[in-house]
């Protein structure tokens, strides 16, 4: 990474200060830095602390890795244990702890309210407060007057401005998503606030990636309906990929027919085994828990929730028709641990709670992931009949059946005869249509994705349907072929 010219220059340097070096806070804090501000980094784990601070990541995310280390070589990324330090250093302090789900379904707001007690400790004078963690709406109003009765126990009175700044941040593509956002969303009701984030993000902005200043309710609620709003598009698509199986259609070739409408477009829409990772199950949980409150019906969002349980445990049931619901004896591969490729978070993966059900069930689990191994290890636990495979292939070590779970690319590029030599059993569950089905069955294999239909014969293309015989008039063309210009007035106003 060159340095923090992009779209015109960089605001002024100012002195930053992050709290949490989680998943949020270290991609933020980095990205800052990178962008010529001073930045402090807090956070409470000191074994975090040590591996930071030597340039090493605690998670897996490209390019995360090249920007920690190039910005403590320059100086302005530093990591502390410090919440006072931390303070006295920022005029400007982001928020960017965990907001775990709570056993209600809400937000635990725990980390978050701690380190506004921290900043109203602190305070040695007027501050900037942005909240990054995905919160509640109204939470930005609770840690505004948490600070406010910390500075009263001091007997300070000191000004303070509150913002919500969410992320929209996808992992294995964070360090981009935030060096080239689609869109920058603030909520205040400090107009200074505002304009202060509009300049800290300026050399990332253009007509195209706009700032959006609203204020600090809509910000705090536009994250969560961002969130749902994919998690619908998600569970509507496995919804109309189980309708597709029925009806012997194909989801693959729906899904490229709804993506090239414009209204629509092509992101979100790959039927799969249900969503996880550590934003779309809490976020949709929290807004309904929110919901629930007010006493508002969520009938969609409750809808959402069932349906992507349903598709979790999608891939237990079809190993069970196939192989009985008693998996004793039996061995199973699986591919992929992690929630999505490009990470080692295992947080919600359903390959997880794949795994834990079929040990439940007496079944011989060997999985492989490339990153996700030694996370999926701590989370699982001393879990009966499950091991980590060293590779793709020795997974497959006579197994009687292969689930993918998680669509690394480099599972793709593995033949079909491959899988047939090390197989016991032929059975192949795609768990993300990311395998070559026609190519499995060649070899062998009973390959099943998710809305897949039986490969049917192609209708030729229009150029290629046979030429009449020579002395036969042609046929006219059909009566439903589009017009042409000069034929209809439509066709003249499309075309102009």
């Amino acid at each position: 990474m060159d340095g923090p010219m992009m779209n015109g220059s960089s605001s002024a340097p100012r002195h930053l200060a992050v709290f949490g070096a989680g998943y949020v806070g270290l991609v933020s804090a980095a990205c800052l830095a990178w962008l010529g501000h001073e930045v402090v980094c807090v956070d409470s784990q000191p074994r975090r602390l040590r591996q930071l601070r030597r340039g090493r990541l605690p998670f897996h995310e490209p390019l995360l890795g090249e920007l920690l280390q190039e910005q403590l070589r320059t100086g302005r990324l530093r990591f502390s244990s410090s919440a006072r330090a931390a303070v006295n250093h920022g005029d400007v302090l982001f928020i960017a702890v965990g907001t775990p789900t709570a056993a209600d379904g809400a937000a635990e707001l725990g980390q978050v309210m701690q380190v506004a007690d921290d900043i109203g400790r602190h305070m040695p004078g007027p501050r900037q407060v942005v909240m990054k963690s995905t919160v509640p709406v109204g939470t930005g109003e609770r840690v505004r007057q948490r600070i406010r009765e910390r500075l009263a126990q001091r007997g300070a009175c000191w000004a303070l401005a509150v913002a919500s700044n969410p992320e929209f941040l996808r992992e294995g593509l964070a360090v981009q998503d935030f060096l080239r956002p689609e869109r920058v969303v603030a909520g205040s009701d400090d107009a200074r606030l505002l304009e202060l984030l509009r300049e800290l993000h300026a050399p990332l902005l253009s007509a195209q990636r706009p700032f959006l200043a609203m204020d600090l309710r809509s910000a705090e609620l536009c994250k969560y309906a961002a969130n749902v709003m994919l998690a619908a598009r998600l569970s509507l698509m496995n919804e109309l990929a189980l309708l597709a199986e029925g009806l012997g259609a194909d989801i693959e070739q729906v899904r490229e027919g709804l993506g090239r409408d414009p209204r629509i477009g092509p992101l979100f829409l790959r039927a799969g085994c249900g969503f996880g990772g550590s934003c779309l199950p809490k976020d949709l949980r929290a807004l309904r828990h929110s919901a629930a409150i007010l006493g508002h019906a969520t009938p969609m969002l409750d809808a959402i929730a069932a349906s992507n349980e349903r598709m979790v445990g999608l891939l237990e049931a079809r190993v069970c028709e196939a192989l009985g619901e008693d998996l004793r004896g039996r061995c199973i591969a699986v591919w992929g641990l992690a929630f999505k490729p490009q990470t080692d978070d295992v947080r919600e993966s359903p390959a997880l709670a794949l795994v834990r059900a079929l040990s439940l069930r007496g079944a011989q689990v060997q999985a492989y992931d490339p990153m996700a191994g030694a996370a999926a290890l701590e989370a699982l636990g001393e879990l009966p009949g499950f091991q980590l495979a060293g590779s793709a292939l020795e997974a497959l070590q006579q197994a009687d059946a292969l689930l993918l779970v998680t669509d690394w690319p480099q599972f793709a590029a593995l033949p079909g005869e491959a899988l047939r030599a090390r197989l016991r059993g032929a059975l192949v569950l795609d768990g993300r249509n990311a395998l070559d089905g026609p190519q499995l069955a060649a070899a062998g294999l009973q390959y099943r994705g998710i809305g897949r239909a039986v490969a049917k014969a192609v209708v030729p293309p229009v150029e290629a349907w046979p030429q009449a015989p020579a002395g036969r008039p042609t046929q006219e063309a059909p009566a439903c072929a589009w017009p042409r210009r000069s034929d209809h007035a439509v066709s003249a106003r499309l075309a102009g």
